[in-house]
């Protein structure tokens, strides 16, 4: 099998898009937007999150995406965000998550700025994942998403 991590440009949009759609069929829960919005999402919208600012990595087994992670930076912020982090089911175990995670974080380091994500409450491995990659809770909790009874917990990486 061909393992290779790649960042993703403009061009790469519909490899985004279709990793994507296939983590929100696999874990809807797990991110704020729903399947049914992100397929109703442009190749303009995926391009431009493709394009920055931050960064998108994917992780492909022989061409295939299996496991992504990104960053968004707003502008004119020195705090960035970890998001999409997800890794298909028949992929896990492998270490992708934890790889991808180091690269983000050591990026946001490069630039100085500050990391924080969000976890669903009850994602017990996800969580466990980045309070060993040194983020600790913030206190901060916010619904999922608008009409969901779950929420999500802020974790800001310790320097």
């Amino acid at each position: 099998m061909n393992v290779e991590v790649c960042t993703i440009t403009a061009d790469d949009w519909s490899l985004l898009r279709n990793v994507s759609l296939r983590a929100l069929a696999d874990s809807p829960d797990a991110f704020r937007r729903t399947l049914a919005e992100t397929q109703g999402l442009t190749e303009d919208f995926w391009r431009q999150r493709a394009e920055g600012p931050g960064l998108i990595l994917l992780v492909l087994e022989d061409g295939r995406g299996v496991a992504m992670g990104g960053i968004f930076t707003p502008p004119d912020s020195a705090v960035t965000d970890v998001w999409g982090m997800w890794t298909a089911p028949e992929a896990r175990g492998r270490g992708y998550a934890a790889g991808l995670l180091t690269d983000l974080v050591s990026w946001c380091r490069d630039r100085d700025l500050d990391v924080r994500l969000h976890v669903t409450e009850g994602n017990h491995v996800a969580r466990r994942l980045y309070v060993v990659h040194g983020f600790e809770p913030t206190g901060v909790w916010e619904p999922l998403r608008e009409g969901s009874e779950l929420r999500v917990e802020e974790l800001q990486l310790v320097k």
